[in-house]
C-alpha cells in the first residue's frame, strides 16, 4: 500500500492594486473608535495627593540652565566659601552659594545694593574671545 500524497500548498501572489483603487483606499472616510466606559477602580478612590510612603508630593520646580563669565578672582571665592561651609558641616554646592548670594542681594535696600554693584570689576559681555 502507497501512502497518500497531501497536495503541496503554493504561495499566493498578491494582486496588483490599481491606482484607481489606491485611490479609493487612501479616499475612504476614518471611522471614529468606540472608546469604552471607564469603571471606576478601587485605587483611584485614594487621593493622589498622597503616595504610598503617606506624604504628599512636592511640586516640581522648574530649573533653568544658564552660563555666565566672571573674573577669576571673583571665581575663586567659590572654592574659598565652600571650604568655610565645611568648617561648619555643611557642604554646599556651587549653585547653591550662588542661589545663595542671590538671596542676600534681593534682600538689600536699593542703597545698599547700588554700593555692593558699583564694587564689582567692570567686565565686557558676551564670551571671551578665543586664544589661538
Amino acid at each position: 500500500m502507497t501512502a497518500a500524497k497531501t497536495p503541496v500548498k503554493t504561495a499566493r501572489k498578491n494582486p496588483v492594486a490599481t491606482p484607481a483603487k489606491a485611490a479609493a483606499k487612501r479616499a475612504a472616510p476614518i471611522r471614529p473608535r468606540a472608546t469604552p466606559v471607564k469603571k471606576p477602580s478601587a485605587s483611584s478612590a485614594v487621593p493622589k495627593s498622597t503616595t504610598a510612603a503617606g506624604r504628599a508630593e512636592k511640586p516640581r520646580v522648574k530649573l533653568v540652565r544658564d552660563s555666565f563669565t566672571m573674573p577669576h578672582q571673583d571665581f575663586d571665592l567659590i572654592p574659598a566659601l565652600k571650604k568655610r561651609a565645611l568648617a561648619f558641616q555643611r557642604p554646599a554646592k556651587k549653585s547653591e552659594l550662588l542661589r545663595a548670594g542671590l538671596q542676600v542681594l534681593a534682600a538689600l535696600d536699593d542703597a545698599h545694593l547700588k554700593v555692593a554693584l558699583d564694587a564689582l570689576v567692570a567686565i565686557k559681555a558676551g564670551r571671551p574671545k578665543k586664544v589661538r
